[in-house]
């Protein structure tokens, strides 16, 4: 299947599988970390940007001090397709 082809509620089900820290917000996923400090935090926010660069598909970034939230959508295609649980994976290899 092609990286944005919108997934289906199933496919959607099944691949949430795979990547268990991560839920699901309406058209989106999401995944939160909490770090030691701010530096901690700004270093991993590094690193993902330079993984999303790569796979020119960026996440929703928020940061407060040592917490982190990322949402992974396909902004042009409206919702979830396999690009986002891709990058997911990949982030949470880091």
């Amino acid at each position: 299947m092609a990286r944005r082809t919108l997934l289906s509620e199933a496919e959607i089900e099944a691949r949430l599988k795979e990547i268990p820290q991560w839920s699901r917000e309406g058209k989106a996923i999401t995944r939160t970390w909490k770090f030691r400090d701010f530096p901690e935090a700004l270093r991993f926010i590094n690193r993902v940007g330079e993984l999303a660069e790569s796979m020119d598909h960026h996440p929703d970034i928020y940061n407060s001090w040592a917490t982190v939230r990322l949402t992974l959508t396909t902004h042009d295609k409206g919702g979830l397709t396999n690009l986002d649980f891709d990058l997911a994976r990949k982030i949470d290899g880091l």
